[in-house]
């Protein structure tokens, strides 16, 4: 139990800190932290999370990235649905801490989008369906690709979380434009209930790309790795 309540909290903390920065901050008058600033803050709540509950948890805070640890030898399948389910309820405990601060200011306007990932209309570019799969299959194969690479035995110890953080951020960087970012099921999930309509119709995507793509990362990783990893 403990270790899905770390997964709740660290789960919490990924979208208060990620989908926070994006609805609260991004566009602040004057001194709003824009694209790159929401990208750094995404990054920055694996790697903080990574350092408190990695030794708890293993620090997944995404049911895609447990997938892909599974799929990678690295997870066993009977903690999946459990960690999944923990995953997601953390991401929308955050996200109505989040409705709850956002809706205190004069205008607010949830179906503006409230940080949600969304293809075609609903892609801050304009991006196409099938633009949005490609990215975010591409953009989670190479997290996963990260993830595995990094906590590997034989990678210098102690500094995973700052590449799996920094990749994070640069994962963000490149996509945000098309779809907002997810390569996480249940940070989209965490904000997509509180938008409903469009969010929620298009939430399916944003749980299967991330999905394939972190099984297709772990067998590439499996595939280029050694049997000592």
């Amino acid at each position: 139990m403990k270790q899905y309540g770390a997964e709740f909290l660290g789960t919490f903390w990924l979208v208060m800190g990620g989908c926070g920065s994006a609805v609260l901050a991004a566009a602040f008058p004057e001194v709003g932290i824009g694209l790159h600033g929401v990208a750094l803050a995404f990054g920055l709540t694996v790697l903080t999370m990574a350092y408190a509950i990695g030794h708890i948890s293993g620090c997944h805070l995404n049911p895609a990235v447990s997938v892909g640890l599974w799929a990678g030898g690295r997870f066993p399948a009977s903690k999946l649905p459990a960690y999944i389910v923990a995953q997601v309820l953390g991401g929308i405990a955050a996200g109505g801490v989040l409705y709850v601060i956002a809706s205190g200011a004069p205008g607010f306007d949830v179906s503006k989008g409230f940080a949600s990932n969304g293809y075609g209309a609903h892609s801050p570019g304009g991006y196409s369906l099938l633009a949005a799969l490609v990215t975010e299959v591409v953009m989670t194969m190479f997290f996963l690709l990260v993830i595995l690479g990094s906590t590997d035995k034989r990678a210098p110890a102690g500094f995973a979380p700052l590449a799996i953080g920094f990749a994070l951020t640069l994962i963000h960087l490149i996509s945000i434009p098309v779809t907002n970012t997810s390569v996480n099921p249940a940070r989209s999930t965490a904000v997509a209930l509180f938008v409903g309509d469009w969010a929620v119709a298009q939430l399916w995507l944003f749980w299967l790309a991330p999905i394939v793509g972190a099984l297709l990362g772990a067998l590439t990783y499996r595939a280029i790795a050694s049997e000592e990893s």
